[in-house]
């Protein structure tokens, strides 16, 4: 075996491992978002909720706090120097990545970049990533609005979803960029699907057929939102899942084998030792 086939071949490290209260504030943040992103179908008919007009507002201010607890609570149980100056470069590469393609059928090769790093870097790493490239891209697009931190959250969580996938230190090669291709393709479709959530209650009286009707049962209401997801979002949604999957089995041999060098010389598994200075009369030569 060659030295570079071993060196790719080692367990790879984490740049961020999560901790006990890294992981609690991601499972909230998680219960949140789903409550955030469903209540149109989780709220009972009875409900002040489902008949409030001023639900997805309340979720769109609550959420970017929670946001930003989960995000501070990984930083600081994990994020050192060597994994902040990483974050910073793949974020610029992702909000760098998503113009070229948003808003034009749905391409968005930023989600093939955010599932490689995710895969390698790992859940906790990889949902701040989805989250912090998310927020500078809509920044640099001018998206700035009531759907930004849904979108931060929709993409975190595909990342995170990379890095949970299973077999990171043996399932490696074809197998893997196979793997990550699929689980890319499903999660772009995902992604789209969830987003529309976050907008279907605001277009109530624009079509019966496709609106959420506030109060109805969730059988009905979820069949409206079916129909509205294949009337409007399927046509982005399958371009960017298909993006996505070439974009993984062209380019993701090389990324990912970049990406594990660049974490192993970063070496974020080594432990930091200090040694004390030898006492300066021990280092003085003996009178002659």
């Amino acid at each position: 075996m060659t030295a570079g086939t071993a060196e790719d071949a080692a367990p790879q490290a984490r740049a961020v491992r999560l901790g006990r209260r890294s992981a609690a504030a991601l499972v909230l943040l998680t219960v949140a978002g789903v409550m955030a992103f469903g209540w149109p179908l989780l709220a009972d008919s009875a409900s002040g909720l489902a008949h409030s007009r001023d639900a997805p507002w309340l979720f769109a201010a609550l959420l970017p706090l929670l946001l930003a607890v989960a995000v501070a609570t990984i930083a600081d149980t994990g994020l050192d120097a060597k994994a902040v100056a990483m974050l910073g470069v793949l974020a610029a590469a992702g909000a760098a990545l998503r113009p070229l393609g948003a808003g034009t059928a749905g391409i968005e090769p930023m989600f093939f970049l955010m599932v490689l790093a995710g895969r390698v870097l790992g859940p906790g790493f990889g949902f701040v990533l989805g989250a912090l490239s998310m927020f500078a891209s809509a920044l640099l697009t001018g998206g700035v609005g009531p759907w930004m931190p849904f979108q931060m959250l929709a993409m975190g969580w595909v990342s995170m979803g990379a890095g949970l996938l299973p077999g990171p230190d043996r399932l490696r090669g074809r197998r893997e960029v196979a793997m990550l291709a699929a689980y890319g393709a499903v999660a772009a479709v995902c992604y789209g699907t969830i987003m529309n959530l976050q907008g279907w209650p605001y277009i109530g009286g624009l079509g019966s057929g496709i609106s959420f009707v506030p109060g109805d049962p969730l059988g009905d209401n979820l069949a409206r939102f079916v129909a509205y997801c294949l009337a409007t979002s399927l046509g982005w949604d399958l371009p960017r899942a298909a993006v996505t999957l070439a974009a993984t089995l062209l380019l993701g041999p090389a990324v990912l084998k970049a990406l594990r060098r660049a974490t192993r010389r970063a070496a974020f598994a080594a432990p930091v030792a200090f040694e004390e200075a030898a006492a300066e009369g021990g280092r003085e030569s003996a009178p002659g």
